[in-house]
């Protein structure tokens, strides 16, 4: 059981949702702080990034979602979020890596919320050079980004690797981390996007509503294709013949599977085939490699990149934002006043 660690009267602001449906449904009310367990730490938010996942949660689209465990009539979580940077308010018992006052940022619980509680290896220490606005941008995208580009899609110099969507929150990081690792990079997004694309270090953008990347013109021997719904075809004619694909979330319509059927083929097909169409996976929350990504901040590799911030009031409007498919980058809450410190 959670133990506490701050009054049962004390009180927050949080963003909460009683039931499945569009962004009408949050509403930012009082509720009381979370308890904490032994192993975890209480963190005063200062900004919390959105992603596609805080849509799924808020939607419960696809039914896959709530499958999984989050609530099949409703969700069991009300405050949404994950992201989050801010400072250390309290510790659990057996908490050694952190102490009140240090500024974190990671992966909590509930983090559209004035306070956060965090599991202790999914935090680690804010650097200096970050703001808490740039730090809430990283933990979530640019995790799944280095796993996909380093363990999945096993990204090595002088290859040639086309992103999909790559002006969007995972597609940013993903840009700088295979060029970090010396592949040559071709950025794919919309006309409005392709100067942000280049900037991110991109050897070559290409704008797909002008040209198909897929049309089987060029061969690549890496496809990072992230949040798409380009047809399993499609990318194969667009692979080396020992290329590999790794398939990043999935962007339909569907109720049920919401585009990750082609995640769940995509390893049957790569039976009968030379090339290797990658496997379902679920990105790793844990601190470790949010240390190598902190790292490469330093050595100036990856910088997060924020398209807009919102207010904690505003939280509804952040993820219509992002879901229009507007943002270049990461869409980022801000909790007060601080955040940009």
């Amino acid at each position: 059981m959670p133990t506490m660690t701050t009054s049962r009267a004390a009180r927050m602001q949080a963003v909460v949702q009683d039931r499945y449906g569009t962004p009408e449904v949050l509403q930012v009310r009082h509720v009381p702080r979370p308890a904490i367990a032994e192993d975890e730490v209480l963190v005063r938010a200062h900004a919390a990034g959105v992603d596609r996942g805080v849509w799924h949660l808020m939607t419960g689209l696809p039914y896959a979602v709530r499958l999984a465990g989050y609530g099949i009539r409703a969700p069991k979580g009300p405050v949404l979020g994950g992201d989050v940077a801010g400072v250390v308010e309290a510790v659990g018992a057996a908490v050694t890596r952190f102490r009140p006052g240090d500024a974190v940022l990671g992966i909590g619980t509930g983090a559209f919320a004035e306070y956060v509680r965090a599991r202790e290896d999914k935090l680690v220490p804010k650097p200096a050079e970050l703001t808490f606005v740039q730090a809430a941008a990283l933990p979530v995208s640019g995790l799944t980004a280095l796993q996909a580009v380093r363990d999945h899609a096993n990204v090595q110099p002088g290859q040639q690797v086309l992103v999909l969507g790559a002006s969007g929150g995972v597609g940013t990081y993903a840009v700088q981390l295979a060029k970090a690792r010396g592949a040559t990079v071709i950025g794919v997004c919309r006309t409005a996007k392709v100067d942000l694309v280049r900037a991110l270090g991109a050897d070559q953008v290409v704008d797909y509503t002008r040209t198909d990347p897929t049309d089987g013109s060029r061969r690549y021997d890496r496809i990072l294709d992230i949040g798409g719904s380009t047809p399993l075809s499609s990318l194969r004619r667009a692979l080396t013949p020992a290329g590999r694909l790794t398939i990043i979330g999935g962007e339909t319509e569907g109720r049920w599977l919401g585009g990750y059927d082609r995640t769940l083929r995509a390893p049957l097909l790569s039976m009968f085939v030379r090339q290797d169409l990658g496997r379902p996976w679920v990105c790793s929350e844990n601190h470790v490699d949010l240390a190598v990504l902190v790292e490469h901040v330093a050595a100036g590799e990856v910088t997060p990149l924020v398209d807009r911030t919102f207010l904690l009031s505003e939280a509804a409007a952040a993820i219509r934002h992002l879901i229009d498919g507007r943002a270049g980058g990461k869409v980022v809450i801000t909790v007060d006043a601080t955040t940009h410190r």
